[in-house]
């Protein structure tokens, strides 16, 4: 029998973050790490218990006790974290790739009493609508006095943090993260992992997104193991920081892995101590590369900011599935909510029933890890249609019970009246060897409702014209011609939002205007 990862065991999902951190408070062993700094675990927790009562100073007397942050990951970020984790506060982590209006509504929508800004970010909050301190400034610090662990003990389902989804569909929504699904999914991944006090855990992901949360911040708390915080992802910083702090361990998501890959190989890259390497979305050659030229173990899976499901790969999965198919989900149609068929392939590997075989992941046990958008019953009510968790993924499911994702919901294109998935297209057009990056989306076509299109970023010294691209896409035997991209575009960067999804909104707005014309083969 084929051995699943499984999920978040009953023991872990009591667990909290307050208990986390106590467990920490007489640990002398390393703690945080920052470019040329270092805590022990127990001066982190100091630290945190001192944040913990400024930040229930701050929303004394507020009918809602939440305090935006917006900052990159410095160790304030994570000091702010493991205040609100023991003082009952609740933290709402900002993005920063949002401004002006758009960055007013988030803090009005999850009812910030006061925002915490680093001075990298202060002019976003000039005038957001509520106070503003300065959270690497002297007011934040002369506010931190006291050093002793609050009574108050913390219940797994209370409400750890406000966490905003990539609003790839419109605008982001808050994501409830309670102790329980932070404290408990991080324990698993230690689990999964193998990780111990000491390890490493380096982390250059954004903290105000869950993949950087839990499998970074959560993961390095619950392992003991060193926190080590870059303040923003660099792809040329990511091996010298990995030798400089002795990262053991790394988390990703999506085009980090091409950026880091993009860099020059040096013979000696292997030689370094990362051991593991765990995230979502990325591609299955860049994985496979990303391990052997780093010397370490890589573990790709499924997930989402509202964590209803997680898929993680066996060491039987097929390159380009996610993994098996975890009990308790299903791949559904929209119509009526009926299981899809398994997905049925041809000689040359292309998908002969999409019609049939591509429907939403579903959760039909429950809700998962999903606990609801914060202040969006509407949305609840659409996520949690008859009491299911609906991850808005398409998908497909073969003969050994693999899945493969296909796009989202919002990304089905309508050609020729065919539904179909971005993702597999997106995965065929990878194949061509001059492509690092590419998005496909749809665009309107007179009479035969989409066109496909393709945008796509060229690896270093390359170059593609429509007519090469024509002759490459016809060679590929399980793309379907209804499949085959009709329009390019070529850039030096696709837009992405603060957790590296690629905006497929931005691409589709620029019109066919922003694209040249793929001659038919």
């Amino acid at each position: 029998m084929r051995e699943v990862p499984g999920r978040v065991n009953a023991e872990a999902m009591v667990l909290t973050v307050d208990a986390l951190l106590r467990e920490r408070a007489a640990d002398d062993g390393a703690g945080l790490k920052f470019e040329d700094t270092a805590r022990t675990w127990a001066e982190c927790v100091v630290a945190a218990a001192r944040c913990a009562d400024a930040l229930a100073e701050l929303v004394a007397g507020a009918a809602v006790p939440h305090v935006g942050i917006l900052a990159d990951n410095i160790p304030e970020f994570s000091d702010a974290i493991g205040g609100a984790a023991l003082s009952g506060v609740v933290l709402v982590a900002l993005n920063d790739t949002r401004s002006g209006r758009a960055l007013a509504r988030d803090v009005a929508h999850t009812d910030c009493a006061v925002v915490l800004a680093d001075q990298a970010h202060l002019e976003q909050v000039r005038d957001i609508g509520v106070p503003v301190i300065q959270l690497d400034g002297e007011d934040w610090r002369g506010r931190l006095h006291g050093a002793s662990v609050p009574d108050r003990k913390a219940a797994p389902g209370d409400l750890l943090m406000l966490v905003f989804t990539s609003g790839t569909s419109g605008d982001p929504k808050a994501v409830r993260l309670t102790h329980s699904a932070v404290a408990g999914a991080a324990r698993y991944m230690v689990d999964r992992c193998g990780l111990t006090p000491d390890d490493v855990a380096y982390v250059s992901m954004p903290l105000f997104h869950t993949n950087a949360l839990i499998t970074g911040w959560g993961v390095a708390l619950a392992a003991g193991a060193a926190l080590a915080l870059r303040r923003r992802f660099s792809a040329r910083g990511f091996l010298p920081d990995v030798r400089r702090f002795g990262a053991t361990y790394a988390n990703y998501v999506g085009a980090p892995l091409a950026y880091i890959l993009a860099t020059e190989e040096r013979p000696g890259d292997a030689d370094n101590p990362l051991r593991i390497v765990y995230g979502n979305e990325g591609r299955p050659g860049d994985t496979a590369a990303f391990a052997r030229r780093f010397g370490c173990r890589l573990l790709d899976g499924y997930g989402s900011s509202e964590l209803g499901i997680v898929i993680a790969r066996t060491p039987d999965t097929p390159p380009e599935a996610l993994g098996v198919l975890p009990d308790g989900a299903d791949v559904l149609h929209a119509d009526d909510d009926s299981p899809c068929p398994p997905a049925r392939f041809g000689p040359g590997g292309e998908l002969l029933n999409a019609a049939a075989a591509v429907g939403e992941l579903v959760n039909t046990a429950g809700a998962g890890g999903f606990h609801g958008y914060y202040n969006d019953d509407a949305a609840n009510a659409v996520k949690l249609r008859g009491g299911w968790f609906r991850t808005g993924d398409l998908a497909y499911v073969d003969d050994a019970g693999f899945v493969y994702f296909a796009g989202r919901t919002g990304d089905w294109l309508r050609v020729a009246g065919e539904n179909l998935g971005t993702a597999p297209i997106e995965r065929v057009l990878l194949r061509h060897p001059d492509i690092s990056e590419v998005a496909v989306y749809a665009l309107p076509a007179e009479g035969v409702g989409d066109q496909v299109a393709a945008a796509v970023v060229l690896r270093p010294g390359a170059s593609l014209d429509a007519e090469v691209f024509a002759g490459f896409v016809a060679a590929q035997p399980d793309l379907s011609v209804r499949q085959r991209p009709t329009r390019l575009r070529v850039e030096s960067e696709l837009p992405h939002t603060a957790s590296f999804k690629v905006a497929k909104r931005s691409l589709v707005s620029d019109g066919v205007a922003a694209t040249v014309a793929v001659p038919p083969r």
